[in-house]
């Protein structure tokens, strides 16, 4: 899945302790890192070990890097299980997980279609329904076979493929703040292109204020939220879609049928834990408004705000809307 920075920090003015921010092109997406530190020196050191925790998680989920362990689980699909290290491991059997709640509208395999669809403006009829059929047959997570004992991944069909494009910038924010907060750093925000994840306050103690964009008018913020201990995901479809017959279709692909989701254009999920926001970000937008809200309302401590495409506002039964 692809993010947009489309969330605004409200930040205030600094006492004793300061915020000090870095940005960098990491995992293919723009991040931001933010700390509260004493000094530069003192915030440049808790940086670099965020942004190196990052770099090796995607080298443990690249599927680009032909060395990673997720490349060897593709490479040897229909072939042999790969016994990977308990992390990736652990994060796959997650992943699962959320793909069971969500029937399937969160899915790792769907790398499958990676290479039918484009979104790059060439795209004015549906491809040949054979190719997607096809690859769709080679989608579901529930052919996904783990074995715990042996830390072994193996996918059953040639052609099969994982990816964690929906999930894994969720997980590396996650990880950066786990780090960080070893550190001792009191404060911070983790901006993975949109997979948000903080912690703390900032240097006066008022707590970090985000506001989220109006998908129907990007200069303008529709909500604002105070956040602190918690991670929010916003996925939009406004800035990269395509129309076909007329009708809108997202860049993110229901791995169930193989076509773009539609109905939605903006998502945002609040959740204890980026990962977790950042796959069902993706399911919501699979699931549709109805069906997406449903699921988000049976989950403890996640909430949802959608915007459908026609611009009108759902929400999820126990959030607050200020509206600016």
């Amino acid at each position: 899945m692809l993010f947009f920075v489309n969330i605004i920090l409200g930040i205030s003015f600094l006492n004793a302790q300061e915020l000090f921010t870095e940005s960098y092109t990491l995992m293919g997406s723009a991040f931001e890192l933010t700390v509260v530190a004493h000094d530069k020196a003192e915030a440049q050191a808790h940086i670099a070990t965020a942004k190196h925790e990052i770099e090796r998680i995607e080298l443990l989920i690249s599927s680009w890097d032909s060395n990673s362990e997720t490349s060897s689980i593709n490479q040897n699909a229909g072939i042999k299980p790969v016994k990977v290290s308990k992390e990736l491991w652990d994060l796959i059997d997650r992943s699962q997980q959320i793909s069971k709640i969500t029937s399937g509208a969160f899915d790792l395999t769907f790398a499958a279609v990676d290479q039918i669809w484009k979104f790059d403006g060439s795209e004015t009829v549906m491809p040949d329904a054979d190719l997607i059929k096809a690859s769709v047959s080679k989608i579901g997570y529930n052919q996904v076979q783990l074995n715990k004992e042996q830390s072994t991944v193996f996918l059953p069909q040639k052609g099969m493929k994982i990816g964690f494009g929906a999930i894994g910038k969720g997980y590396a924010a996650d990880r950066a703040k786990q780090m960080l907060e070893a550190r001792g750093v009191v404060g911070g925000i983790i901006n993975a292109s949109g997979d948000m994840n903080t912690w703390g306050t900032q240097p006066d103690g008022s707590p970090w204020t985000i506001g989220i964009v109006n998908p129907m008018n990007k200069e303008k913020v529709f909500s604002w939220f105070s956040l602190e201990h918690k991670a929010v995901v916003t996925s939009g479809n406004y800035e990269k879609f395509i129309r076909i017959d007329g009708k809108r279709y997202s860049h993110i692909i229901d791995p169930r049928t193989g076509i773009p989701s539609n109905g939605i254009i903006s998502c945002t999920i609040f959740a204890s834990k980026a990962e977790l926001a950042d796959a069902l970000a993706t399911a919501t937008f699979v699931m549709g408004v109805e069906s997406g809200l449903f699921l988000i309302d049976q989950l403890p401590n996640t909430e949802a705000i959608l915007i459908d495409d026609k611009g009108i506002i759902h929400r999820s039964k126990n959030i607050q809307i200020e509206k600016n």
